[in-house]
C-alpha cells in the first residue's frame, strides 16, 4: 500500500501527520494512523519532505530525487556538495571500502563530486523515494539489473549530459557533475511516501533510554571505518573526505546492519563485488543527540522504505532533519560508543 505525503498547516505550529501503512506482516511496526488534513480548510497547505520530514515552505520541487554515487577515499577527496544534500548513506563496495550515495531533493547543487559507479545495493538505497541515480558508470551486469528494476540512471558512460572534469585530479576520481543540467532532462518521478518514519514536529522528544554517546566509530571492514563525533546537537564525520567546512551534518546518524551477499561479478583488480541486501529485517542503532537507541529495522522490499521498532514493541519514529544512514555489513561490520 501506497505512502501518503504528510501535510502541515503552514500558519499553525501543529503539525498534520500522514496515514500511513506497512505491507509488513508484524503489525507492531507498522506506523500509527494519524488524522489527513481536514476538509475544507481554507489555509495554506505545505507537503512535507520525505527525505527530512520538514515542511517544503515553497512546495515541492519540479524535480525528482537525486542519488549521487560519491567516491569515499582520499584519492577522490575533497568531495563536494554533500553539504547540500538531504539525506546520505554510506554502503560497502569491493575490497572493504565504502562509497556515499547523497540524495538532492530540496536543492540542487551545481558542483557534486567526484562521481563514481553505481551497483546493484543502489537499487534499495533509491527505491523508496523513486530516486535517480547519477554515477560514472556501472558494470554492465549491474547496471542492466538497476534499470530493469524500473531505476532510472545518469550515466557519464551512457552519455548523459552535465559530467565535467576536475582539473586537480586525475581519472577515476576526478568526475564532477552539475544537477541543474541533470534535471533538465529528468522527469519528476512518483514518491510514494517518506524514506524514514518522521515524527510530527510537534512531538516530543523520544524518552532518554539510558544509554548515552558523544563520539562513535562505525566499522564497515578490517580496511574502513568512518568515525562520528557530537558537535553541538549534530553528528558530523571525524575523518571525512568533504572539501574544508562542507561536510554533511547529521541531526540523526543511523547505522542498519544488513545482510551482502555477492553480487555476481568483480572489479578490475579481481576484488568480489559485495551486494547489501536492503531489504528484510535487523537491528539498528539511533544517534539524536547524545541520545543511542537500539531498535529493530523492517524494509519489506527493496522499493519501501525503512520503519523502526522499540525494544517494547512499539514503532520508533525519527525527528525530523538531516540523516546520515551507515548501511554496515551484519556480523562483519560493527559500533564502538566513545
Amino acid at each position: 500500500m501506497k505512502f501518503k505525503l504528510r501535510l502541515i498547516v503552514a500558519v499553525s505550529a501543529a503539525a498534520l501527520t500522514l496515514t500511513a501503512c506497512s505491507s509488513s506482516s508484524d503489525d507492531k511496526a507498522a506506523k500509527p494512523a494519524s488524522p489527513d488534513a481536514s476538509q475544507g480548510t481554507a489555509t495554506k497547505l505545505v507537503e512535507i519532505s520525505p527525505l527530512t520530514g520538514k515542511a517544503l515552505r515553497k512546495g515541492r520541487p519540479d524535480n525528482p530525487v537525486f542519488v549521487v554515487k560519491i567516491e569515499n577515499t582520499s584519492a577522490g577527496a575533497p568531495q563536494y556538495g554533500l553539504d547540500k544534500a538531504d539525506l546520505v548513506m554510506e554502503e560497502l563496495v569491493e575490497g572493504g571500502l565504502t562509497r556515499l550515495a547523497a540524495f538532492f531533493y530540496s536543492s540542487l547543487p551545481t558542483k557534486v563530486g567526484h562521481v563514481r559507479s553505481l551497483r546493484t545495493s543502489d537499487i534499495g538505497i533509491a527505491g523508496p523515494v523513486g530516486g535517480q541515480i547519477v554515477a560514472s558508470g556501472g558494470a554492465t551486469g549491474a547496471y542492466n539489473k538497476v534499470k530493469n528494476a524500473g531505476i532510472t540512471v545518469f550515466s557519464e558512460d551512457a552519455g548523459s549530459p552535465g559530467f565535467s572534469s576536475d582539473p586537480a585530479k586525475y581519472r577515476p576520481y576526478n568526475r564532477l557533475i552539475d544537477l541543474k543540467v541533470v534535471a533538465k532532462k529528468a522527469k519528476r518521478t512518483k514518491i510514494k511516501g517518506p524514506y524514514l518514519p518522521w515524527s510530527p514536529a510537534d512531538a516530543a522528544p523520544a524518552p532518554a533510554t539510558g544509554k548515552t554517546a558523544t563520539a562513535a566509530t562505525v566499522r564497515f571492514s578490517p580496511a574502513t571505518s568512518t568515525g562520528w563525533k557530537l558537535d553541538g546537537r549534530k553528528w558530523v564525520r571525524t575523518n571525512g573526505h568533504a572539501a574544508p567546512n562542507k561536510d554533511f551534518k547529521a541531526d540523526t546518524m543511523i547505522v542498519v546492519f544488513a545482510k551482502v551477499g555477492n553480487a555476481g561479478y568483480t572489479d578490475p583488480a579481481g576484488n568480489p563485488v559485495p551486494e547489501t541486501v536492503f531489504e528484510g529485517k535487523g537491528e539498528a542503532m539511533v544517534f539524536h543527540g547524545n541520545q543511542v537507541d537500539t531498535v529493530t529495522w523492517r524494509k519489506p522490499s527493496l522499493d519501501e522504505a525503512l520503519t523502526f521498532t522499540a525494544k517494547d514493541g512499539t514503532p520508533y519514529t525519527i525527528a525530523p532533519g538531516k540523516a546520515f544512514i551507515e548501511l554496515v555489513p551484519q556480523g562483519a561490520g560493527s559500533v564502538t560508543l566513545g
